[in-house]
């Protein structure tokens, strides 16, 4: 599950939707539908959340949806008159008066509130109960490493994986604790950084999807040959941006968005793209298909928001706390051209309700594929649908499927 900020409400209706699925095809709705969970920034924290309740899917989907229906900005992030006026502050005295204190302020929004919700909800001896039960065969979460420009993922595992490390990423066994999942959430500029043990020293970690170059490899080096992908980014559709009104130079919460799309989309599809690359080279060669080598084919389904993101957001950015408005206005983060900036911040329940509700929906018209490829349920018309970056070949088992 990626990230996304307010967006990852998305998840938790998809997340939902295939919860209705399984009733729907008097599935077992019991455990989890997944062997393995992987997230990073937001999704981390919704991943969190299917992590402790492992035992009982339709309670797990249940409880995230209605986390996210009645969140508030005040949850994640201070939005009283002092603590953003005071942040807004250190950030023009930083602008002015910078090179005279040689201070810079940590972050635009003080996440505080954040730490302490997942303090309640998250109890990482409920990861550990999934795992040693069998519910559950690995729990991931993936940071940033400002420190050091690492990419890394901490994991909890039922059995023995040994940790990976390739080029600027590494993968850490760890317990993981509400400050991996504070760390992996933190939106570059917006909330600060913290600091995590990593081979016996502290490093100060950021949001897990920057520098994200292969969001499908945790899952993969954790064993996973099928993987379900939730994203929080819309599908844009072209002639979207021309709705928009141009007014004239981009504002810095327009060129912030597209920054920040940057970071969470483009990723994701640049791997599916390596990914079925590679899974049409093993077919063409299954003699090379060896997994003692580490090459195998893996089935890939994707879900991502069938509307766009920004215009929900266009229509929600009004119910931002006053004093978040008042420090987005100048940068244009209220207006139409500026939303897909202040979505990320847009925790307040009239938007994410309108999310999860779309969630839900996108993944109801895609049950048969989803029913598929989750419990190897033929559809009605008796031809199972291929995965978005499969291999040409049948589907697996429903066993060692991923989100």
């Amino acid at each position: 599950m990626m990230g996304g900020g307010a967006r990852a409400a998305y998840q938790a209706g998809v997340l939902r939707g295939i919860a209705r699925i399984a009733a729907r095809h008097g599935l077992d709705r019991s455990r989890i539908p997944f062997d393995i969970i992987c997230g990073t920034s937001a999704g981390a924290i919704n991943g969190a959340g299917m992590a402790i309740n492992a035992a009982n899917f339709r309670a797990a989907a249940d409880s995230l949806a209605a986390l996210w229906s009645g969140i508030h900005a005040e949850d994640v992030y201070r939005t009283g008159l002092v603590g953003v006026g005071a942040s807004g502050a250190r950030w023009l005295s930083a602008l002015a008066f910078g090179w005279v204190t040689r201070r810079a302020p940590r972050a635009l929004f003080d996440n505080e509130p954040l730490g302490g919700m997942l303090g309640e909800l998250f109890d990482p001896e409920r990861v550990q109960v999934s795992l040693d039960a069998g519910d559950l065969q690995a729990f991931a979460v993936t940071a940033l490493s400002y420190t050091t420009g690492r990419h890394v993922t901490f994991y909890q595992s039922h059995h023995r994986i040994h940790p990976w490390k390739r080029s600027q990423r590494l993968a850490v066994e760890a317990k993981i604790g509400v400050d991996h999942l504070l760390a992996s959430s933190s939106i570059p500029f917006l909330f600060p950084a913290l600091p995590l043990e990593l081979e016996g020293h502290h490093e100060w970690f950021g949001d897990g999807t920057m520098r994200q170059m292969s969001p499908l490899s945790p899952a993969i080096h954790l064993g996973a040959s099928r993987i379900l992908a939730i994203g929080a980014a819309s599908r844009q559709r072209p002639g979207w941006f021309d709705t928009v009104p141009a007014g004239g130079y981009p504002s810095l919460a327009q060129v912030g968005g597209q920054a920040l799309a940057s970071i969470f989309l483009d990723g994701l599809s640049a791997d599916l793209e390596r990914l079925q690359h590679i899974n049409s080279l093993l077919a063409r060669m299954p003699e090379i298909a060896n997994d003692s080598e580490g090459w195998r084919p893996v089935e890939v389904m994707t879900i991502s928001p069938s509307e766009p993101v920004e215009a929900i957001a266009a229509a929600h950015v009004h119910r931002l706390p006053r004093t978040v408005r008042a420090l987005l206005t100048p940068l244009g983060g209220t207006e139409a051209r500026g939303a897909a900036f202040a979505s990320y911040l847009l925790f307040e329940p009239e938007f994410t309700q309108a999310l999860i509700d779309l969630g839900e929906r996108d993944a109801m018209a895609q049950q048969h594929e989803l029913a598929a490829f989750l419990y190897g349920v033929i559809p009605p018309d008796g031809d199972a649908p291929a995965a978005a970056a499969a291999a040409p070949a049948e589907l697996a088992p429903p066993a060692g499927v991923t989100a």
